[in-house]
């Protein structure tokens, strides 16, 4: 039997830090999931296996979890090969997130055959997915979610500084499986949007749990419009 999955429709917090920043670090991602879940997410999308510990330990909704790793040259980093979706499962995961296109992975191993390995472990997938071909794919597959995450982050989908709605109304008029709009959301009013496309859920990430990010947001916009 998978784990905990999310059911419900709503907003799911991307709680990541990275090295060299102030919040990176297992017990600042906890406690941000924490006030995620206090502030009504229903579910939490963690990176590495010591982050995916420490938040399950903290907060009572799922946890969306992978393993953001360069190997080599290869374009694939969203866990990208069959042992670090294992071990973000082990870790704790109730579902994991995998690199949903068809390119090249370091571990040889074909989308198909992750997610059938993944499968017969009971481990609950979602694709990672940047076009609308790729969610197709993905939805034959079997898996359980399909997110819009790579969509303008592989050189052949489409290249906008907005998020992509359309990708995401797309999926869901052509596929049953749940479709998660996650990718450079930043307004409330383009969260709703996805909603009303037909997300199940929207992932958010940096304009809420990365204070940095805010700030140079509204810094620059200070910038661009008043001389300071």
């Amino acid at each position: 039997m998978m784990r905990q999955m999310i059911t419900r429709r709503g907003l799911v917090v991307s709680c990541q830090a990275y090295q060299g920043e102030p919040l990176f670090g297992a017990d600042h991602m906890a406690e941000m999931a924490l006030a995620a879940e206090l502030g009504g997410a229903i579910g939490i999308r963690a990176n590495g296996t010591a982050d995916i510990a420490a938040i399950k330990q903290k907060v009572d909704i799922p946890v969306i979890g992978l393993v953001k790793q360069q190997i080599g040259n290869g374009p694939v980093y969203i866990t990208p090969t069959l042992q670090t979706a294992i071990a973000a499962y082990e870790a704790g995961a109730d579902i994991v997130a995998i690199d949903g296109t068809g390119r090249e992975r370091p571990d040889g191993k074909t989308l198909q055959e992750v997610v059938e390995a993944l499968h017969h472990r009971n481990i609950a997938v979602m694709a990672d997915i940047s076009t609308v071909e790729e969610g197709l794919y993905a939805a034959q597959l079997g898996v359980q979610y399909i997110s819009t995450t790579l969509s303008g982050y592989t050189p052949y989908s489409p290249q906008c500084v907005e998020p992509d709605i359309e990708l995401v109304r797309k999926l869901a008029q052509k596929t049953a499986i749940p479709v998660v709009a996650e990718g450079r959301f930043r307004r409330s009013m383009d969260m709703v949007e996805a909603l009303e496309a037909g997300a199940q859920f929207v992932v958010v990430g940096s304009a809420i749990t990365r204070p940095q990010f805010l700030t140079e947001h509204y810094w620059k916009a200070m910038q661009d419009t008043v001389k300071l």
